[in-house]
């Protein structure tokens, strides 16, 4: 990552500031000088791209505070102090606070040149160090919202974790709310272009005509989605409502980049679960490039026991926000909940999951009624797998003790007397589903 690396000259005498600018200057680098520490304290903050050279002696906030200041404002910031003679033993105790080096008066020119490559160098590695920590960061922030311990989740986990490090351009498609755009969202936060722009467009949300300007201008204010996005990722939801004469231009557009992509491009499809395909919407050749690589989301359906997990994790969010109790989950209303067919898939399971906890705030109603309000028969709704008894009463126990364990913060004794289930018993069962009680402390 390319840094242009700025330098403060902080220093109360005129012609010092002045001779070390013009030296820094047919050094090849630019310098702003300060006449106090106050002044520069105004434009230093933390993660500041640049290193400071600050005299020892000044009036005012002198040298050794003004270090101090700058250290706690971001203790990775390289500082050059500037001491007489007799200011040595002053100087060695200010890199003993974090100053980088010291120069004394009168010092070798060529000597500054070399500590000012050498901090530029070592501030760039800093902040290029943290922007790496951050952009991981994002990521594990992201790839933590896929919840799930199902295999289909794991795989689709480890999908993202492999295509996020390519450089071909990605088609993802799945049901209606199986969370499309959350997946397009990590592909790009644990690939190499997480510290760029990620620029979403939806091809349906407007005409023909705004559409080609929102793409590829011209806009008003600001860039074209296409020169936004550059060198990071562009994401295209809805792509098969990309009409034939913008398929062409988006195609241009590619061809134009080469290979590797400059700007990857994300399309996301939803008519996969109106019965149609992306393939069947697309010119084949725009197709065949937007899909080097694919991914599928599955089903909240086929996700097993992920559906009580996401509906627990649901109805404690909704349960803190509204300030109420989450409601409790009956053994027959978990059966009814993995069974149900959830054409909405997990954004279907999250409305539920409110609507759950409001009417169980007032005191009325069921899971069951909630689910036949959104139009599913749950006497008669089964899973496409076809699921034996002994999966969904394991389900149902795993999540008991989770949601028990939860309330009482990790306390065994409590949850051993509310579940009647003598100690051995209970940590068996715990170990069997991977439950863990520090998780709840």
């Amino acid at each position: 990552m390319s840094r242009t690396m700025k330098i403060a000259v902080v220093d109360d005498e005129p012609d010092m500031r002045e001779s070390i600018r013009q030296w820094l200057a047919l050094s090849g680098f630019e310098a702003e000088t300060f006449p106090s520490a106050d002044d520069a304290l105004k434009v230093i903050a933390a993660d500041w791209p640049g290193i400071i050279i600050s005299d020892i002696r000044m009036p005012g906030i002198d040298g050794m505070a003004f270090l101090k200041r700058l250290m706690g404002i971001d203790s990775g910031l390289p500082v050059i102090m500037i001491t007489g003679h007799g200011d040595v033993p002053m100087a060695v105790e200010a890199m003993r606070i974090g100053a980088m080096d010291f120069m004394e008066k009168p010092f070798n020119p060529e000597r500054l040149t070399e500590l000012v490559k050498k901090a530029a160098q070592a501030r760039r590695m800093t902040l290029d160090n943290r922007a790496l920590r951050r952009d991981l960061s994002e990521g594990q922030q992201v790839m933590s919202k896929l919840i799930g311990a199902s295999p289909v989740m794991d795989r689709l986990r480890e999908d993202i974790l492999d295509l996020g490090q390519a450089d071909g351009h990605v088609l993802i498609d799945g049901e209606t709310g199986t969370g499309k755009t959350l997946v397009a969202h990590a592909l790009h936060a644990v690939g190499p272009r997480a510290s760029k722009k990620f620029v979403p467009i939806s091809c349906a949300a407007y005409n023909d005509e705004v559409l080609a300007a929102k793409l590829f201008g011209p806009v008003e204010n600001g860039l074209p989605a296409v020169e936004e996005a550059r060198g990071g990722t562009l994401c295209l939801e809805d792509i098969e409502a990309l009409s034939d004469p913008l398929q062409a231009r988006l195609l241009a557009f590619i061809a134009e980049q080469g290979v590797p992509a400059e700007t990857r491009i994300i399309a996301i499809s939803n008519a996969r679960g109106e019965g149609r395909r992306a393939e069947d919407s697309l010119r084949p050749d725009l197709f065949y490039r937007l899909t080097a690589l694919k991914i599928t989301l599955p089903p909240l359906r086929s996700r097993g026991e992920d559906i009580l997990s996401l509906f627990t994790r649901m109805t404690e969010q909704f349960s803190e926000e509204y300030g109420c109790e989450p409601p409790q989950v009956t053994a027959q209303e978990a059966a009814q909940l993995l069974q149900a067919p959830w054409p909405g898939n997990v954004r279907q399971l999250i409305n539920v999951a409110e609507r759950a906890v409001l009417q169980n705030r007032r005191g009325s109603g069921s899971i069951a009624s909630l689910l036949m309000a959104d139009g599913e028969d749950t006497q008669e709704a089964t899973t496409t797998e076809g699921k034996p008894l002994k999966e969904y009463v394991e389900s149902f126990e795993k999540m008991l003790i989770d949601n028990t364990m939860r309330r009482h913060k990790g306390s065994i004794a409590a949850v051993m007397d509310e579940l009647c289930l003598p100690r051995r018993t209970l940590n068996e069962k715990m170990a069997k589903y991977g439950l863990s009680r520090s998780d709840y402390l």
